[in-house]
C-alpha cells in the first residue's frame, strides 16, 4: 500500500489506472497535466509518482527533475509512446525508476508499482540497520532455564503469532528488549523490520521526530526529509522501551497511531498509514502512575492486552552460571583472553550475591573479572561486586556496623544483620545463613525469637520452639 501520483493529460487513461490502483488499496491522486503535477509535489509526499512523458504544459521529464529535487525517495515511472523510447532512457539516466510504453495492460504497471514501493521498503531497512546491531532472537539462543524464564517463553510463544500488543514490565537489565525482539522474530511479521527506540533517551520534540520523521524544513535543523521509526516498522514490529518516560502530548500521538493506524511528520500535511505491531516496555510502575494522572489511562489499556513480568535475577539463580558462562567465552573472543571458566569460590559468591542490577550488572561484573583475571578460570578475588570491594576478603574492608553515639540494643544490630543477610539471598534461609556462618537452624530460630517479617509471597520455615544443642 502506497501513495501514488498519476499525472496524465489522457482524461480516460488516468482514471482508469486511478480507479485501478484504488482498488489495490493504494491512495491514488490524480493530475491532468505536468503543472499540476508539479503543483501536488509541492504541496505533499508521494512513494511512486506515474508520469506520462509527454503532457501539455510541463513535460514527464519536468515532474522527474522536480520530484528528484523536492522528494529524492520517490520512485518516478514514464510512459511513453513508442517513439519516445530515446527519451526514456536518458530519464532512467536522470534517475527514473523504470519506463513502460503505450499502451500497457494495468497488471504491467501494477508489478511495476509493487517493485518501486518494495525497494522503497528495502532502503527504510537499511536507513534502519545502519542504526542497529544484527539481533538473533531464536529461543534456543536465550540463556537460562529456570522455571521463571520458561515462563516467561511459554507466554512468548503463545502470543508470538498473533498481532497483539504487548507490555513487558520489568526492572532494568532483566532482558526486556530481548523478549520484545524474540516475540517479533518468531512472529509472522519475521520478515519485516524490528525497530527500537529507546523513550527515555530523548528529549519530547527529539522522540516525535524519530518516531514520526519529519520534513524538510520543519524546523531549524531539518535540512533533509527524514523517515520516521512508524515508517521504518511498516509490516513489522516497533519497540518502544521505558515508555513511561513518555510525555503526555507523546502519549497523544503513540495513541492515535495505535487507534488509526496514522500519523503525520513534522511539519508535513499528508496523512501517512501504517500497519505496525507495537511492543512497549516499562520499569515503571504504569498502573501507579495512571493513578497520579502522569500517564494516559487509555494508552495503558491499549498497551496493556498482553502483559509479561521479566523476573529479575535474583529470582532465577539457576540462570546465573549459563549465563556467566556465555559472557566469559564472548568476552574470551573479545579480549584475546584463555578464560574458560569460573573456579568454585566465584560461582559462590555470584550465586550469593542479590544483582540488583540484573543480567547488566553480571555481564559487567565477568567482563571486569575477565580484564583482572591472570589464570585460565575467574577466581572469587577477581570479581567486584556491590560498591566495588572484593566480595572474597570482607574482613579488610572497613566495619560496616555503625554504633551511633546513644548507643543501640545488640538484637537490633542482631535483626540488621540478620535482614540484610536474608535481602541478599532473596530470603532463602539456607543461603542467608551461610553469609553469617552459621547453620539454618540457628538462622531459622533467629528469625522467630526476633520476629522477623517475611515479605509478601515468602514464607519463613516452620518455627523450632528451642535451638537444638550442637546447633
Amino acid at each position: 500500500m502506497g501513495r501514488i501520483l498519476i499525472a496524465d493529460d489522457h482524461d480516460s487513461l488516468r482514471r482508469g489506472l486511478a480507479q485501478a490502483l484504488a482498488d489495490a488499496k493504494h491512495d491514488v491522486e490524480e493530475a491532468p497535466n505536468g503543472n499540476a503535477a508539479i503543483e501536488k509535489l509541492h504541496e505533499g509526499f508521494f512513494d511512486v509518482i506515474v508520469s506520462d512523458l509527454k503532457m501539455g504544459g510541463s513535460t514527464g521529464l519536468d515532474v522527474l527533475k522536480t520530484a528528484k529535487v523536492l522528494h529524492p525517495s520517490s520512485a518516478v515511472i514514464l510512459m511513453t509512446a513508442f517513439g519516445s523510447i530515446s527519451t526514456a532512457v536518458e530519464a532512467m539516466k536522470a534517475g527514473a525508476f523504470d519506463y513502460v510504453q503505450k499502451p500497457f495492460e494495468i497488471e504491467e504497471m501494477e508489478i511495476k508499482i509493487e517493485k518501486a514501493l518494495e525497494l522503497r521498503r528495502m532502503q527504510h531497512q537499511i536507513d534502519y540497520l545502519r542504526h542497529a546491531q544484527d539481533d538473533i532472537y531464536e529461543f534456543d539462543r536465550i540463556i537460562g532455564s529456570s522455571g521463571a524464564l520458561e515462563k516467561v517463553l511459554d507466554v512468548v510463544r503463545k502470543v508470538a503469532k498473533s498481532q497483539t500488543t504487548v507490555l513487558v514490565r520489568g526492572e532494568t537489565g532483566t532482558g526486556k528488549e530481548l523478549i520484545a525482539g524474540a516475540i517479533h522474530h518468531n512472529s509472522t511479521r519475521s520478515a519485516r523490520n524490528f525497530v527500537k527506540v529507546n523513550c527515555a533517551a530523548l528529549q519530547e520534540n527529539l522522540l516525535e521526530s524519530e518516531l514520526f520523521g519529519h520534513e524538510k524544513g520543519a524546523f531549524t535543523s531539518a535540512d533533509k526529509q527524514r523517515i520516521g521509526r512508524f515508517e521504518q516498522a511498516d509490516g513489522g514490529t516497533l519497540f518502544l522501551d521505558e515508555i513511561g518516560d513518555m510525555s503526555p502530548n507523546t502519549q497523544a500521538k503513540i495513541l492515535r497511531v495505535l487507534q488509526e493506524h496514522e500519523f503525520e511528520r513534522l511539519g508535513g500535511t499528508r496523512t501517512i498509514r501504517v500497519d505496525v505491531r507495537l511492543i512497549a516496555a516499562t520499569n515503571r510502575d504504569l498502573s501507579a502512575m495512571v493513578a497520579t494522572g502522569t500517564f494516559r489511562d487509555d494508552l495503558y489499556y491499549r498497551l496493556n492486552v498482553v502483559a509479561i513480568e521479566m523476573p529479575p535475577l535474583r529470582e532465577r539463580k539457576d540462570d546465573i552460571a549459563p549465563l556467566a558462562g556465555y559472557f566469559i567465552r564472548r568476552f574470551a573472543g573479545e579480549l584475546k583472553k584463555k578464560v574458560e571458566g569460573l573456579e568454585p569460590d566465584a560461582l559462590k559468591l555470584l550465586m550469593r550475591y542479590n544483582w540488583p542490577g540484573n543480567i547488566r550488572e553480571l555481564e559487567n561484573a565477568i567482563e571486569r573479572a575477565m580484564l583482572l583475571a591472570d589464570g585460565v578460570r575467574i577466581s572469587g578475588e577477581d570479581l567486584r561486586l556491590g560498591d566495588g570491594i572484593s566480595a572474597a576478603s570482607p574482613r579488610d574492608s572497613a566495619s560496616i556496623v555503625k554504633i551511633p553515639p546513644t548507643g543501640i540494643p545488640l538484637e537490633d544490630i542482631e535483626r540488621l544483620a540478620i535482614v540484610e543477610a536474608l535481602k541478599l539471598s532473596n530470603w532463602v534461609q539456607k543461603d542467608a545463613a551461610e553469609l553469617l556462618s552459621i547453620s539454618p537452624r540457628v538462622m531459622n530460630y533467629k528469625i522467630k525469637t526476633l520476629e522477623i517479617d517475611f515479605p509478601r509471597g515468602r514464607r519463613a520455615a516452620p518455627a523450632h520452639r528451642e535451638l537444638p544443642a550442637g546447633a
